[in-house]
């Protein structure tokens, strides 16, 4: 699975475009990101929800592909500042949102309050991406009739940067690569008819 292929099942998984995804193809910092601190509480906090997110079974989770430092570098590097302050926002958002829940923060929280509380904001998230998108869209539209004239973007949604860095970041990692996906050293050898059967990993390579 190359990065191009990669980003558009991020994509579809969740209700918009891979954000910051023009960095991660060309290999460029962005000119316009901001400086963004995280702490390490922040690292074992994203790692947490990584975890839950893409959970260990029969082979590796989020978190034992280092997800949490992974989103630090992506961030960091490929996000505008209006949509690192949201993330960084939004990990406060999300651990007061678990204590709203269930009365305790995420850490604290049970893998089963863990998921259902994700799965509640991954519901918003879309809803919000998808009015989002529908208003930028319009506001192109616009925009486009009028020569040089330009729009505001506003941040995306903190849980849909969440999940498209953990779905990113996971299925690029050696764990992700290698466990979770079947996967061929290059240069390996090219056969164009490989037998398939239901069930069967996805190919990495």
């Amino acid at each position: 699975m190359d990065r191009r292929e990669l980003l558009k099942m991020v994509a579809l998984a969740t209700g918009g475009a891979m954000i910051g995804g023009e960095f991660l193809l060309s290999g460029c910092k962005n000119e316009k990101s901001g400086v963004v601190a995280f702490k390490p509480d922040d690292i074992a906090f994203l790692d947490e929800v990584g975890e839950t997110i893409i959970p260990t079974t029969s082979s590796p989770g989020a978190k034992a592909a280092g997800i949490g430092n992974f989103m630090k570098v992506m961030v960091t590097d490929c996000y505008t500042e209006p949509d690192q302050k949201a993330f960084i926002d939004g990990i406060n958002q999300l651990n007061e949102a678990c204590k709203k829940e269930n009365g305790i923060g995420f850490m604290q929280a049970t893998p089963q309050q863990r998921k259902a509380l994700l799965e509640k904001i991954d519901a918003e998230a879309k809803a919000f991406q998808k009015e989002k998108n529908e208003k930028e869209a319009k506001l192109r539209e616009e925009a486009a009739k009028e020569r040089n004239k330009t729009i505001a973007m506003s941040p995306n949604h903190y849980f849909t940067m969440i999940k498209q860095l953990t779905l990113f970041g996971y299925f690029t990692s050696k764990p992700g690569a290698t466990e979770a996906l079947r996967y061929v050293a290059v240069p390996g050898h090219y056969d164009g008819c490989m037998p398939y059967k239901k069930g069967d990993k996805a190919w990495a390579t």
